[in-house]
């Protein structure tokens, strides 16, 4: 456990996304969240759900956000 919980931590600018494979660093935290939003929203399927798993951890304020199973 982390000795301060990292929702209580400043968020920063920059935040990573991994997405089917696809690793993106992103200056802007809020664009990266309204990237993964429109995405979750307009794409079916396996894609959405992966847009969707990266946009929530965004949400929580994660600076490394993947759609993969740890």
């Amino acid at each position: 456990m982390l000795a301060i919980p990292e929702l209580a931590m400043p968020r920063s600018r920059k935040v990573t996304t991994i997405c089917n494979g696809r690793r993106e660093v992103w200056t802007d935290y809020e664009e990266a969240k309204a990237y993964f939003l429109e995405m979750m929203m307009t794409a079916e399927g396996e894609k959405r759900d992966r847009a969707e798993c990266v946009y929530i951890q965004l949400l929580h304020g994660l600076d490394e956000c993947s759609d993969e199973d740890e």
